[in-house]
């Protein structure tokens, strides 16, 4: 209750919270490789009566864009090099999937058995390479793999522009994997393709409530889009594979994940030289 000095009357005046909104897209079909995704991803969003607005973030799973690039490996037409089988025999795991891995990977940073921790080739420090097994149509005749995305940026800002196009409104796009974190369990979602905004917001420069200096504090916007998005996607049988989030603040840019990726000079915890330099790539 606020006090009005000119009639002395008490009324309540209401502010507008700042608040976000998660939507999920539903009903999108099964991807095949060549599907328009974002007219898939406009056309199944207008049906459910969800309009796009300005400054909404798109946030896509990595696999649906994976598929619709073809991005799949067959893994009976895999063929083991030497250092495959070697490794595979360490981490107990196929060693045409440790191939794959390998393939898909700068070098190897930690493995013990059934984890495989690499550099892949976009510079991400992940398991496996971010190379999956789960929600794959598998076919009669073999395991079917799916990889990431060549240039998730890349595949970021062509459904940003296509989005864009279509709904009239400006857009960021960010396209997310699950990954794992060094000290914590669990994983999360983060982003690994970028469009449309700055993903990260430096606070540098900047003072709190107090006045003091912010010295060092960055957000990763980006990566906490992704993480309350991936709640409503789900891991396994939610089949909810795009949300729309709307009211988060972002510094709209042409945008890349590029950004997020830590130097390996800023980086205390990484080993100097990789455990293991993959052969091919040595």
């Amino acid at each position: 209750m606020i006090l009005n000095k000119e009639s002395g009357v008490n009324k309540t005046i209401t502010r507008p919270y700042p608040k976000i909104e998660l939507i999920a897209v539903p009903d999108l079909p099964m991807i095949q490789r060549g599907d328009d995704l974002a007219r898939i991803i406009f056309e199944r969003s207008r049906a459910a009566g969800i309009m796009f607005e300005q400054r909404d973030v798109v946030v896509v799973t990595q696999k649906i864009v994976s598929k619709a690039e073809g991005r799949a490996v067959r893994l009976d037409e895999v063929v083991p090099s030497q250092e495959a089988i070697e490794i595979a025999e360490q981490v107990r795991k196929d060693p045409r999937f440790v191939e794959v891995v390998l393939r898909e990977s700068r070098g190897i940073l930690a493995m013990r058995p059934d984890l495989l921790v690499v550099e892949n080739n976009l510079g991400i420090i992940c398991a496996n390479a971010g190379v999956d097994r789960s929600n794959i149509e598998q076919a009669d005749e073999g395991e079917t793999l799916m990889l990431l995305p060549k240039d998730p940026d890349a595949s970021a800002r062509a459904i940003q522009e296509r989005l864009q196009s279509l709904s009239g409104k400006r857009l960021a796009v960010l396209i997310i994997d699950t990954l794992g974190r060094p000290f914590r369990e669990g994983v999360i979602g983060m982003a690994i393709g970028v469009a449309g905004m700055d993903p990260l917001i430096d606070m540098r420069g900047q003072t709190d409530i107090f006045g003091y200096v912010m010295e060092r504090t960055i957000i990763n916007r980006a990566d906490e889009i992704a993480a309350s998005a991936s709640m409503l996607m789900g891991q396994t049988t939610a089949r909810l594979p795009v949300v729309i989030v709307r009211g988060a603040s972002y510094w709209p840019g042409a945008g890349s994940s590029r950004g997020i990726l830590r130097e390996p000079w800023k980086d205390m915890f990484r080993p100097k030289d990789y455990v293991r330099q993959i052969k091919s790539k040595a």
